[in-house]
């Protein structure tokens, strides 16, 4: 059994789908960062310094002044906010994602569309023609 999940883990797509999971990973990150840190401030002051982190609804009794303080009073929010970021994030990445796998179908078409070489001629035919060429030189010389 071990050795049959080691065949099963060593397996070219297995190993490829967690190099992939790991970049994903790596590079969803990266676009979270870009969402929080440089689109969403200019996005917030460009609408009245609004910043979406701090948009929520609370349920029930109270006002918060911020999201980090009605978390931690307790209160049970409603985070729209953060939902906004995430939405934002998760159409970049989407975006990002969508260019490579054009990218990588675009060069896979080119090769399909490359001419492929011409067949080989039958061992028969190639025979042939070294006959003839052989008796077409004696009959010229």
């Amino acid at each position: 059994m071990l050795k049959d999940f080691k065949d099963f883990a060593m397996r070219g797509n297995v190993v490829d789908l967690a190099v992939g999971f790991i970049l994903g990973g790596a590079f969803s990150t990266i676009v979270k960062s870009m969402v929080d840190d440089i689109l969403m401030p200019p996005l917030g002051l460009a609408l009245g310094g609004v910043d979406f982190t701090n948009l929520f609804i609370t349920l029930g009794e109270g006002e918060y002044e911020s999201l980090a303080a009605a978390q931690e009073a307790g209160a049970a929010t409603i985070n729209y906010g953060l939902f906004i970021n995430n939405v934002i994030a998760f159409l970049i990445l989407a975006f990002a994602l969508f260019l490579i796998i054009r990218g990588m179908n675009n060069m896979k078409k080119k090769e399909e569309e490359a001419p492929a070489a011409p067949p080989a001629p039958p061992k028969e035919q190639v025979l042939l023609e070294e006959i003839r060429d052989l008796l077409a030189k004696e009959r010229a010389s």
